[in-house]
């Protein structure tokens, strides 16, 4: 990553915090551009290996045409409800695919991890399932920006 978060240092996450908070998250939102500009967002899985987002998506998507035209994309991932647990991470960079397109299961070593973890993560399962409709992304961010609001010990939405 070559930025560094300059704002908002008090609610910034650590590098170990972020890498939980990315690790426990499921859903991610995904935005592209179209080449007349114009912005698109969209929600999906994802999984964190400590140095890259990795995105399964379905490859007959506004986002995959999108990202194939101008790789550069943000993906946030947020939680909370009230003002003071918001929590989030913003990563942007540019997003590649990485095996076949779309994906069969073809041996790829690069995504051994990624496809284990997204397997146990989002279906309990030990191995991947392809369908032949989706294919990976991988975001390897220049920039993160991370807030955790609870740092700011504001009162609950009950007051205490």
């Amino acid at each position: 990553m070559t930025a560094t978060q300059r704002r908002g240092r008090r609610i910034m996450m650590t590098d170990a915090e972020r890498d939980a908070f990315l690790a426990e998250q499921r859903t991610c939102r995904v935005a592209t551009v179209s080449p007349d500009g114009h912005p698109h967002v969209g929600a999906l899985w994802y999984v964190w290996d400590g140095s890259a987002l990795w995105l399964y998506s379905i490859t007959r998507s506004l986002r995959w045409s999108q990202l194939l035209k101008d790789p550069r994309t943000a993906v946030v991932v947020d939680a909370g409800e009230s003002y003071g647990e918001l929590r989030g991470v913003e990563l942007r960079g540019s997003a590649v695919p990485v095996g076949e397109v779309p994906r069969t299961g073809e041996p790829c070593a690069e995504l051994d991890g990624p496809e284990r973890e997204f397997a146990r993560k989002n279906f309990g399962l030990e191995e991947m399932v392809h369908d032949g409709r989706h294919a990976w992304l991988r975001l390897t961010p220049e920039t993160i920006v991370s807030w955790d609001f609870r740092k700011l010990g504001l009162p609950g939405p009950s007051g205490g």
